[in-house]
């Protein structure tokens, strides 16, 4: 490699950048579908749709590069935990609109995976080297 070329991320870097980034777009592709999975006591669900979603770009752009890899990762981190109140929702309305039994299972298993989730951005994007990186 010359000295000025820039290393390609890790693999798993890639994905979750990739994720968070898609799933940021979304927010402003399709926000009413993003609004209608907003707790009730959030006072501006679109607002907050939009943030999310600017948020999740950003930290998906951020994890791309070294110098703030490790502080976009801690970003995403606590914007999983900030959305679980959304996944717990999502939950409960599928429950009251009596949704099939497969959706609520797979919103149900969602939730487990929220903590999984964390650890694998932090693992994957904190500054401490670690083997098999590529």
């Amino acid at each position: 490699m010359s000295s000025g070329a820039i290393a390609m991320p890790p693999t798993e870097v890639l994905i979750i950048a990739a994720m968070f980034g898609i799933a940021g777009v979304g927010h402003f592709l399709a926000p009413a579908w993003f609004d209608q999975i907003m707790p009730p006591w959030i006072p501006n669900a679109r607002a907050a749709t939009l943030l999310s979603g600017a948020a999740e770009i950003l930290l998906a752009l951020g994890v791309l590069l070294p110098a703030t890899r490790a502080a976009a990762g801690w970003g995403l981190v606590a914007l999983l935990m900030a959305v679980f109140p959304a996944n717990i929702h999502m939950v409960h309305q599928a429950m009251a609109d009596n949704a099939s039994r497969g959706y609520l299972l797979g919103l149900w298993l969602r939730l487990p995976l929220q903590p999984f989730l964390m650890w694998w951005v932090w693992r994957a994007t904190r500054s401490i080297p670690y083997a098999n990186n590529g």
